[in-house]
């Protein structure tokens, strides 16, 4: 009697009856609506800007976004490898990389609406999370702080998915709440418009907190600690650094230092964190002020193929990649992360898509599950054995830059994975593999060739760039 006593209380509280799930992320479609295989390379895609685009094939470029026919086939294929998911994650990015000029209110709101009518023909029954990405405005990077038509109009196309409550919410700031439907009963999934901080957003520049969000978040998040809820947040432009450059930080620097504040405060009731913007597959590693892991952020690759015009970014296309994450559903702990990928080139070539897996990342990276000290434990091994660094780098671009990752790519990439917060080596100029110039380049490199700095004292890895007489290279 005691024996069943204590499975009837088990099963109450999910302990038996828990279920693994599984949910997809995708971001950064950017459908390109004039992509065509023409016969003369200036006329192919109106993203490549003035760039010819020769040879140009059927499933798209590297030079350009996507063509309808990649992301229908995007969607589609997630539709044949996980046709059931309990949710789907889609942050945002829709439209091409063209001047305003040439784009327009109208034709945002166009596109954005086919993309969902795509998501919703293929999953009709499916519970989308959708947030704004930054070229989902006009003009584009301008998201306001407040009520305008583009949140109102969207708002409207994605009333099949949200509740009253956050419809209204979407409508004045594009930001909103929504308790986790289905089998997933445990959690909460909390969607931001961190275009809001974005640094080339002059529409918040100077304010504090832009639509108080920030307040909202700190409100949504006390609440759920309250009600024991744990929940996940989504967006598009994330906090940190790039990785595939020096110094490119997304946020303004007071609006970056805050997001972190809320992360360290709330982590306890954080179960992850997912964004997109980069185009690119990495993470991101949030810590506590003694250095212990507490969160991490997943940065999902895009479907857009699209080679970035960033400055100081050498060879940064990628080919199209989406991702589905299995987790507890009672817990909302992710136990693993699984990434397909198109070939491009390939398909091209055979005239044919074919959607793979790339990598599972517990085996990719040899770590039990997907959570905060796993990813820790995947960062440190990434910062220390040249073997994994190099499967992560090539991971990175969705397996089109094959090249070495060198010196310089592994101090750029790492401190971008560690410090969202703050940037030890920002400073770092044409850091090249055969010596430093300064100190703080040494103290740099000294750090990152030292595996116990990606160890758990992690205060010592951000501490003062030491005197010139202190540092050992």
């Amino acid at each position: 009697m005691r024996l069943l006593r204590l499975l009837l209380f088990l099963a109450h509280w999910g302990v038996i009856r828990a279920e693994p799930g599984k949910f997809w992320h995708i971001s950064d479609l950017h459908l390109d609506p004039n992509y065509t295989v023409s016969k003369d390379p200036l006329q192919v895609c109106p993203s490549a800007g003035s760039q010819p685009v020769p040879n140009a094939g059927p499933w798209g470029d590297y030079l350009c976004d996507s063509p309808w026919v990649l992301i229908n086939s995007s969607i589609y294929a997630m539709k044949e490898i996980e046709p059931q998911p309990d949710f789907i994650l889609w942050t945002g990015d829709d439209t091409p990389h063209v001047a305003d000029e040439r784009l327009g209110e109208a034709a945002v709101l166009e596109i954005v609406e086919r993309l969902t009518n795509l998501i919703r023909e293929v999953f009709p029954d499916t519970k989308v999370y959708a947030a704004l990405g930054n070229h989902d405005f006009h003009p584009k990077n301008q998201l306001p702080a407040g009520s305008n038509n583009i949140y109102r109009q969207v708002a409207e196309l994605w009333r099949p998915w949200l509740s009253n409550e956050s419809i209204t919410l979407f409508r004045e700031g594009a930001f909103y709440s929504e308790k986790l439907t289905g089998p997933s009963r445990a959690g909460r999934v909390v969607v931001l418009n961190t275009n809001l901080y974005y640094s080339n957003n002059e529409q918040t520049a100077g304010m504090a907190d832009p639509g108080q969000q920030f307040q909202w978040l700190e409100d949504v998040l006390s609440n759920a600690s309250r009600t024991g809820e744990m929940v996940y947040i989504i967006g598009h432009v994330p906090p940190g650094f790039f990785e595939k450059t020096q110094n490119k930080a997304w946020f303004r620097e007071a609006f970056n230092e805050e997001y972190v504040k809320v992360i360290q405060k709330h982590h306890d009731v954080i179960a992850g964190q997912f964004f997109g913007h980069h185009h690119t597959d990495s993470f991101r590693m949030f810590y506590d002020n003694a250095g212990a892991p507490i969160s991490a952020m997943f940065l999902t690759p895009g479907v857009t193929p699209w080679k970035t015009t960033l400055p100081g970014v050498v060879n940064g296309a990628n080919n199209p990649g989406i991702r589905v994450f299995e987790y507890d559903r009672a817990t909302l702990s992710l136990q693993d992360m699984v990434t397909y990928f198109m070939n491009l080139s390939q398909a091209n070539a055979q005239e044919t898509p074919h959607w793979e897996l790339e990598y599972r990342l517990t085996e990719a990276y040899r770590v039990p599950d997907a959570g905060t000290r796993s990813m820790h434990t995947a960062l440190t091994r990434i910062a220390s054995d040249s073997d994994t660094l190099q499967r992560y780098y090539v991971y990175n671009s969705v397996s089109y830059d094959t090249g070495k990752c060198s010196f310089s790519c592994r101090v750029e990439h790492t401190c971008a994975m560690q410090h969202v917060h703050s940037r030890p080596c920002k400073h770092l100029q044409n850091i090249s593999d055969s010596g430093m110039t300064n100190r703080e380049e040494a103290w740099c490199c000294r750090t990152l060739q030292d595996p116990s700095c990606f160890g758990m004292d992690v205060h010592y890895y951000v501490s003062p760039v030491p005197s010139e007489k202190q540092v050992q290279v």
